[in-house]
């Protein structure tokens, strides 16, 4: 659930524009992050309001069907990122935004009904959110506050990409389940795709590209929320 890295050889940074502009680029990138989240909980309910849906969302996780999805989630996420970086079509740009938001909608929709039967209610969900709200709002203060180039995480974020898929897929292939502490690792990975997106935000993306950048943005905060979900599921599963 992590967007395409960002190719600095194809932009003018935005930390090589005016105090004024960066300012402006990383208000509107917040603006459409927050967008974003909002459409996200719009499309979520309305899909958990559909009964068809739900039962869709749940049979999506058995067996190799889920394998499938997450090739699918894949398509549209590489889809979206090529489309939100094209800078010259604005349109194209929102489109690939709504895109990926409904397919983390879609994507969702498994965990969150199982979070809603083992909390009993949204007790695990709002615990979730509360959570991922204050640790992507952390992260995000230490990149702004250190305005350190992150970008040599890319490299760690590919690695642990590549790991976490290639134990999702042995996990299905050999019915064992990856347990907490893969879930404590992803959200450690998350936390360091926040950092790096943040550090995009503020030295790499162009002055145009704010709905990429808060593509990036949103990618990040949503790998985190899934882990800090199944981690309060696999807690709650306990009691």
């Amino acid at each position: 659930m992590e967007n395409q890295y960002l190719d600095y050889d194809l932009v003018r940074p935005v930390s090589q524009e005016d105090e004024i502009t960066r300012a402006e680029f990383i208000k509107k990138t917040y603006q459409h992050l927050g967008i974003a989240i909002l459409g996200f909980l719009i499309v979520e309910t309305l899909f958990l309001s559909i009964p068809a849906m739900r039962a869709l969302g749940l049979r999506m996780t058995q067996g190799w069907t889920w394998l499938l999805v997450l090739g699918g989630f894949m398509f549209v996420t590489n889809l979206a990122d090529n489309w939100a970086l094209n800078a010259t079509d604005r349109k194209k740009q929102y489109m690939a935004l709504g895109l990926y938001v409904v397919a983390e909608a879609f994507i969702f929709i498994p965990i969150i009904t199982i979070a809603l039967y083992v909390g009993e209610g949204f007790s695990i969900l709002n615990k979730a959110g509360i959570l991922t709200v204050a640790l992507f709002a952390g992260i995000s203060a230490v990149a702004f506050m250190t305005k350190k180039d992150y970008s040599f995480l890319r490299n760690v974020l590919t690695v642990g990409g590549i790991l976490a898929i290639g134990l999702i897929v042995a996990g299905m292939l050999f019915g064992f389940d990856l347990g907490l502490w893969f879930s404590v690792a992803m959200v450690g990975l998350a936390a360091v795709s926040i950092l790096y997106q943040t550090s995009n935000v503020i030295n790499h993306y162009n002055k145009d590209q704010y709905v990429a950048a808060s593509l990036g943005l949103f990618a990040s905060f949503m790998l985190l929320l899934w882990y800090i979900i199944s981690i309060l599921i696999r807690i709650a599963g306990r009691d």
